[in-house]
């Protein structure tokens, strides 16, 4: 063989064994793309966290308590203000504050859960007022009012209240109005200035109340000194919480035994109102003794319920309410 023929096949081994080498030793396309995916996938799972747009639960200051149906304290800014609990504290008394609104941990209108009456957790006890428009309609823990109730003829009654603005609680249905309106000018002739603290208060305004009470002291507690939303007569706007013109011991305990409270339990019958929650009827009525609480019945069912002692529920025979 000669050194030129040699020459060439060495020249071609070179050159074949040069290309295996190449084909073995070049990046896949294939693997360069994976890469690319897995970096894009770590750059995304190292992004700093969506922050919640929840906003954390800040419970309001304590309050001191009050009753019933939350009767509502001194106010001076806008509805609703800051309104006085129903629970007395331990030595006997109550204070004024009401927790704000703005405390719940629930919307203001979702309607509390496992709302049976009579503290028993029932459902099926409970019964709906068949004409919650009527005068004389019986809401308590068993009987509630229509969803969202709201009456047609509320009106500011012609009377003072420990506040100046014309807000919700300042109102009453027609009726009742008129009446608050005489049975304030007949004690004024006796030398008793009376005013009013909080009269009508929608089903809304009530879920707040009653939530931040349940937040506050549970759900068992709450009862005893709160009325479930739609089991309050300041819904019906036939109730009102009154005390004296110098809104000293306005929806507390200490209003018991003013002049103001013996007036009104010696006349407010005249006038065709009650003291809806009476010393020592709690058994009944389901809630603590309210001087201050009045309730619009008119004035025949008043002066007979007056004169015998008893509450509206044993004037209509109904079943005793328990705590």
């Amino acid at each position: 063989m000669s050194r030129t023929v040699k020459i060439v096949i060495l020249f071609i081994a070179v050159i074949a064994v040069g290309w295996g080498i190449g084909k073995y030793t070049s990046p896949s396309p294939s693997a360069s793309i994976e890469e690319g995916a897995s970096a894009g996938a770590g750059e995304d799972l190292q992004a700093p966290p969506i922050s919640s747009s929840e906003p954390s639960f800040e419970p309001s200051p304590e309050p001191s308590a009050v009753a019933s149906d939350a009767p509502e304290a001194p106010g001076t800014g806008s509805e609703p203000t800051a309104e006085p609990s129903d629970k007395p504290d331990n030595s006997g008394n109550q204070a004024s504050a009401e927790p704000s609104p703005a405390a719940t941990a629930k919307p203001a209108t979702a309607k509390p859960t496992d709302t049976g009456s009579s503290g028993t957790g029932d459902p099926a006890a409970e019964q709906t007022a068949a004409e919650p428009d009527s005068m004389t309609v019986m809401v308590n823990k068993q009987y509630q009012l229509p969803d969202g109730y709201k009456p047609a003829d509320l009106v500011y009654p012609d009377v003072p209240f420990i506040f100046s603005e014309k807000i919700e609680k300042r109102m009453m249905r027609k009726t009742a109005a008129g009446a608050l309106e005489r049975m304030f000018a007949g004690a004024k002739k006796d030398g008793v200035y009376l005013a009013g603290v909080s009269a009508y208060r929608s089903e809304k305004t009530q879920t707040t109340l009653f939530n931040n009470y349940v937040a506050r002291d549970g759900e068992e507690k709450a009862r005893t000194y709160s009325a479930v939303p739609g089991h309050s007569e300041h819904q019906t706007g036939l109730a009102i919480d009154v005390s004296g013109s110098d809104g000293k011991c306005a929806a507390e305990s200490c209003f018991g035994g003013t002049k103001e409270a013996d007036w009104l339990a010696a006349h407010a019958a005249e006038y065709g109102f009650i003291i809806r929650y009476p010393e020592g009827k709690q058994g009944i009525t389901g809630y603590m003794y309210e001087p201050w609480h009045i309730r619009y019945v008119g004035k025949d069912i008043a002066e007979e319920i007056a004169a015998k002692g008893i509450t509206l529920e044993e004037y209509y025979d109904a079943v005793p309410v328990s705590k």
